[in-house]
């Protein structure tokens, strides 16, 4: 066959499976949230088999890194001795090692350290009421990301301070996206993405496209009543997340709180700020969409700046 009519005869099975692909949903409860699978393939049996390897992968880190869970990994994490060294799972040394990476790039704006801080703040939005003063200041003195001690050729994490509590909500959703996408490719699927709530991994395009379409909230609405303003980017293989409360929060005492903590008060912050972050990977999105609304614009964008493929965008009234 002549070289110009094997590369026409390519091109055309080329282009004809890819306008043979057909585009699939599926969503599902998971991680106190619900993630949403779009992915495009040849049929409805590999797309349904690509689905389910994923909500299950993503049901097994749920049973790794929830703080709900008595017996997961984490919580026997948290539940060894101080200066005990754990034997953790890949999954598990993998993630709180990234996360300690991003907490010495924020100062200490994001820390997964603050699970004792994410209790008592639950309890006070539930009764209204701000934690007592000891306790409070109890559970500021067991959040120190740097009381994490890790060792990457035996796997073990060490918390070296009593009372220490972990709380991955802040990055294991992002995580979860980005191996929903990793499972969706070993199936053969790369034209895909994966929802966690405000935090999305995006893979290839669609068939045809150049790249996926994603609404990002705003927080502002162009008139009263309206519906909620959104902004449009186009993104492939990348991810971004968005983190924020410039509608929802809860008042006490006649001031206003988010349901984003800061680690250096404990309390949930006071002003008002959103932001989406821009990132190669939903690990990363998600750690930095919630550092950054509490270090704000001006520090925050200083932390980005120095992530390479990081960009950052808030939102403030």
């Amino acid at each position: 066959m002549p070289r110009l009519v094997l590369e026409i005869f390519v091109w055309l099975v080329f282009a004809m499976g890819a306008h043979a692909q057909q585009r699939f949903d599926f969503s599902a409860p998971l991680m106190g949230t619900t993630f949403h699978i779009s992915l495009h393939a040849e049929s409805q049996g590999k797309a349904e088999t690509a689905a389910d390897a994923v909500f299950q992968r993503i049901a097994a880190l749920n049973a790794i890194f929830s703080d709900y869970e008595p017996k997961s990994e984490l919580m026997k994490l948290c539940n060894s001795a101080p200066g005990q060294p754990f034997k953790a799972s890949t999954e598990l040394f993998d993630l709180v090692s990234r996360s300690v990476e991003i907490s010495q790039l924020t100062a200490g704006a994001f820390d997964i350290t603050s699970g004792n801080l994410t209790k008592l703040w639950r309890r006070a939005k539930r009764l209204q009421k701000l934690p007592p003063a000891d306790r409070l200041q109890q559970a500021l003195a067991a959040t120190d990301w740097q009381a994490v001690q890790l060792d990457a050729k035996a796997k073990t994490i060490t918390l070296t301070k009593t009372g220490m509590l972990l709380d991955l909500g802040g990055i294991a959703k992002g995580y979860a996206a980005d191996e929903g996408l990793r499972i969706l490719r070993e199936h053969h699927i790369a034209r895909a993405l994966v929802m966690a709530g405000g935090d999305i991994a995006i893979g290839n395009p669609p068939p045809g496209q150049d790249a996926w379409e994603i609404k990002l909230r705003t927080f502002t609405k162009p008139a009263p009543n309206a519906e909620e303003a959104m902004e449009t980017v186009r993104l492939k293989n990348c991810a971004v997340s968005t983190s924020g409360d410039l509608y929802q929060f809860i008042e006490i005492d006649g001031l206003r709180y988010s349901h984003i903590i800061s680690p250096q008060t404990g309390l949930g912050l006071t002003e008002r700020v959103a932001c989406s972050v821009i990132a190669p990977d939903c690990t990363t999105s998600d750690a930095m969409a919630t550092a950054m609304c509490v270090l704000g614009r001006e520090k925050g964008m200083a932390a980005a700046a120095k992530l390479p493929g990081v960009s950052v965008k808030f939102a403030t009234p």
